[in-house]
């Protein structure tokens, strides 16, 4: 009889305790849910951006929603080009810099470039403009050298109308400009004493719109919306497609960095995430860049 008592106790204690054991790890996995949910809650901070106006309106669009998600985060994002967001996060002035190009390019304190961490967040591809009136479709590469060297003045010259060439440049600053003169102009100079320069992609924009026989370059990003008095040109025949870069028949284009000064950390940290996530990426393809997972 003792022994019959013995093995019902003994099935008691094995049945409450997996009981036991349901219930703790029930409420273990609440924790962890909680705890998670308190994490992710927890960014809080100011963070500011600067550099590249290419990648301006993505940084934008993601600190908006980034700010909607952990509202104890302040984002602030700034321009002035690639080269000034280089240098400001290297001099610690913000936690983050944009930039059209990989930050040993535009660095100009070298001692400096072992701190700084580059961070692909996604690809953009660059057109090409002119202004509506031009009745010219695509240029070659060798046209586009000579007109910015200084070689062809007039688009009668390439198979436009009897009109004077107005080049609209970017600063030495600029990551865009960058990109245009290592993947089209290739080594060969521009000429600083023709046309003018504008120190914006969206400057860029405005001055092709009002000046007659312009021509000039922008980020993809800045031709979405209601932008239709732009004129892209094709390169070589080739217009600038995600397909077309992927299958290395469009040149002009290039990766959009963030760059931080060491190993980013909480909301800094968080919001580069952010800007790389699959979440986030129909937003990056619907404003005109390209995400990260098409390209890797």
């Amino acid at each position: 009889m003792w022994k019959k008592s013995v093995k019902f106790g003994i099935a008691a204690l094995l049945i409450t305790g997996v009981l036991a054991g349901c219930g703790k790890s029930d409420s273990t996995a609440e924790g962890n849910a909680d705890n998670g949910e308190a994490k992710q809650e927890s960014y809080s901070g100011t963070i500011t951006l600067a550099g590249s106006t290419a990648l301006q309106p993505l940084a934008e669009e993601a600190a908006n929603e980034f700010m909607g998600k952990y509202p104890n985060v302040s984002i602030t994002v700034q321009g002035g080009g690639s080269g000034t967001g280089v240098n400001q996060v290297a001099a610690g002035a913000v936690q983050i810099g944009n930039s059209d190009v990989p930050s040993a390019e535009k660095l100009e304190d070298k001692s400096k470039a072992g701190e700084l961490i580059d961070h692909k967040v996604a690809g953009i591809a660059f057109a090409i403009v002119v202004n509506k009136d031009v009745n010219v479709d695509s240029l070659t590469l060798k046209q586009i050298q000579d007109i910015f060297s200084g070689k062809i003045t007039n688009w009668k010259d390439v198979g436009g109308k009897d009109e004077k060439i107005n080049v609209i440049n970017r600063p030495a600053s600029s990551g865009t400009r960058a990109t245009f003169e290592k993947t089209v102009m290739k080594g060969v100079k521009i000429n600083e004493a023709i046309g003018t320069v504008q120190d914006s992609n969206g400057a860029v924009e405005q001055a092709i719109n009002s000046t007659p026989g312009s021509i000039s370059y922008v980020a993809m990003s800045y031709l979405i919306g209601e932008k239709k008095d732009l004129k892209t040109l094709k390169i070589d025949g080739v217009e600038p497609t995600v397909e077309n870069i992927k299958t290395e028949k469009y040149p002009f284009w290039s990766y959009e960095y963030m760059i931080t000064k060491g190993e980013p950390k909480d909301a800094v940290r968080g919001f580069i995430e952010y800007v790389k996530s699959e979440e986030f990426a129909p937003k990056v393809k619907e404003m005109g860049y390209i995400p990260m997972s098409e390209l890797e």
